[in-house]
């Protein structure tokens, strides 16, 4: 927990005013003892009812300050804890969205999701405990000894003995439950990735009817956690009752040794009273002490797992501004790039070279897993290349800085992601202060303007998280919209158009001419008929370029070309793509 409190530093002055609330109360309620003390002695004992009346006035003073005290130090704590926690929300937030795609695969979602809450909550609440008690416990007993062995030394060994007892019971039950806290955590995440596939993944359990089947994961998984928590609490709600015996024990014995000692002298009486509450205070004080030790390693965990993300070092490295002077015309080029995920022994991507070009369209076409989603992901960084070097404007897209390169371009993904808010919130993601008319525009070209205008609150109306109350096709067409209304100079279409009939398809590439002349467009596609009229078509293949050309040229001279196109068209449709080619016999 030490390397989260740097974040306390924002609120060093309010932890001095914690401080200095807490030292004043410890000093006005460890004053009160010795005041009944001289009562006793001084007041009730020799009759004499001025110095009783005197000395409960200074005693009622002393409480109220003591009270204020409290309520001051509490209220700081509670403060001090609260914001301390936003700060490391805000930590996570921002270190995971500047995670690049590698760093972001190292944690599961769910576990992400657990970091940013259970964990920062428990830190809290804990960092809180420590506001509250590091200063008080202590204080309370030292002080408390040392008053106590002033007040009467003849019972001091009583202290010890409590205190032995006290830390005795703690160490044992610390030292039983601090490994099952670790799989505590874990099991969390595991309930949390559960919950959150099951509820993402709903359409897909029933439509398989395997409610069943996941019920049963679930429940095992829940079992497990509760059986653990179970034994952890039953291990902890064994300290409550250890330290009442304890407690009981030790004022039985104050009153056990302190009537033996008032038979031999009665003047005794006002001194055994305060080395009861004395000890009262050293007992209490062990017993916020344990109960703290008791969270810290719990707090421990939950900290080592938000260090794990905030010191997580990011693989690409971006300048705080642009090394170079890119060029003005647009254009995307690959020099000989190899990529090869983190861990794994085959290349993704072999010795890949081309150049888009600005006004033209550059499609890219392969089997499953032959690198094309992954060869333009690398194109805004979201992953950095094993070797080789990419440009972008004729620049190094490492020597960009990220706002200048992300501005570039327009991204749209593979699975449309539409965020909580309106229709109009996000086609405006990318280009807050967009007009009206630019995102009219956007959801035009888009082909989404039709189903929009039939919706009763039109571009206001609301998208559920996801996107899960539009529809497949009209989630790409708003992220298409989206990408549009940025007005980019580098269109990134990841297989962005799978979810749309052929005639919309046709529609959109038509309608996309219209702001894309000056811009280079890149295109990933399984259906030959989105990328037949593009400028430029890589083939790839096992993560290498096997054909590069226009689709009657590829058809003409690419194998692997020609069994794409013939995979999705009719004989005698293909037959006719051969004879356009150029090509009489039937490949």
């Amino acid at each position: 927990m030490l390397k989260l409190f740097k974040f306390l530093k924002p609120y060093w002055w309010q932890v001095i005013i914690l401080l200095l609330a807490t030292a004043i109360q410890v000093y006005t309620t460890l004053r009160l003892p010795a005041l009944m003390a001289n009562i006793i002695n001084n007041g009730i004992v020799v009759g004499d009812t001025n110095f009783i009346w005197m000395t409960g006035l200074r005693m009622i003073g002393l409480a109220v300050i003591s009270a204020v005290g409290s309520l001051v130090s509490s209220y700081f704590a509670a403060r001090i804890g609260t914001n301390y926690a936003r700060d490391i929300r805000a930590a996570i937030f921002v270190k995971v969205i500047n995670f690049s795609i590698s760093e972001s695969k190292d944690f599961s979602t769910a576990s992400l999701l657990t970091r940013t809450t259970n964990d920062v909550n428990l830190v809290q609440m804990t960092t809180i405990m420590i506001l509250s008690m590091m200063l008080r416990a202590p204080l309370f007993c030292i002080i408390s000894i040392i008053m106590a062995i002033q007040t009467a030394p003849d019972m001091s060994w009583i202290i010890l003995v409590g205190a032995i007892a006290i830390l005795g019971s703690s160490i044992t039950i610390l030292a039983i439950v601090m490994p099952k806290f670790k799989i505590f955590q874990i099991l969390i995440d595991k309930i949390t990735l559960l919950t959150r596939e099951n509820l993402t993944g709903l359409r897909v359990i029933r439509a398989f009817n395997n409610e069943k089947l996941e019920k049963k994961k679930f429940t095992k998984a829940n079992d497990t956690l509760t059986k653990l928590l179970i034994f952890i609490d039953k291990i902890l709600e064994l300290q409550n009752p250890l330290i009442n015996i304890i407690f009981n024990g030790t004022t039985l014995l104050c009153s056990w040794v302190g009537i033996s000692l008032l038979t031999k002298d009665f003047a005794y009486l006002g001194n055994m009273t305060a080395f009861a509450q004395y000890v009262a205070h050293v007992m209490m004080s062990f017993l916020m002490m344990s109960l703290l030790f008791a969270e810290l390693p719990r707090a421990n965990v939950s900290a080592n797992r938000i260090n794990e993300v905030l010191s997580k070092k990011s693989k690409i490295f971006w300048p705080a501004k642009t090394n170079g002077l890119p060029e003005t015309i647009p254009s995307v080029e690959f020099k000989n790039v190899n990529f090869t995920y983190p861990g794994a022994e085959e290349k993704i991507l072999d010795s890949i070279s081309f150049k888009a070009k600005s006004g033209e369209t550059t499609a890219f076409i392969g089997s499953t897993g032959s690198g094309k989603s992954t060869l333009i992901n690398l194109v805004p960084r979201f992953y950095e290349p094993t070797s080789g070097e990419i440009l972008v404007n004729g620049l190094s897209i490492d020597k960009y800085s990220s706002d200048d390169l992300i501005k570039k371009i327009g991204f749209v993904p593979q699975r449309g992601m539409l965020f909580s808010g309106t229709i109009k919130s996000n086609i405006k993601f990318g280009a807050p202060n967009a007009t009206e008319m630019q995102v009219h525009k956007a959801a035009r070209i888009a082909q989404a303007e039709n189903f929009i205008e039939k919706l009763p609150k039109k571009y206001d109306a609301f998208i559920a998280q996801g996107g899960t109350n539009v529809s497949g096709g009209q989630k790409q067409r708003l992220s298409i919209a989206r990408a549009i209304c940025k007005n980019p100079e580098i269109f990134v279409f990841d297989d962005s158009f799978s979810a749309l009939d052929m005639k919309t398809d046709k529609k959109l590439r038509e309608a996309l001419k219209e702001v894309t002349n000056n811009a280079v467009v890149l295109i990933v596609a399984q259906r030959v008929s989105t990328i037949k009229d593009a400028d430029q078509i890589i083939v790839l293949n096992n993560g290498r370029i096997v054909g590069k050309g226009k689709h009657l040229e590829l058809l003409k001279a690419c194998k692997v070309y020609q069994e794409i196109v013939k995979s999705q068209l009719s004989d005698k449709e293909y037959k006719n793509e051969l004879k356009l080619a150029g090509r009489t016999e039937y490949a």
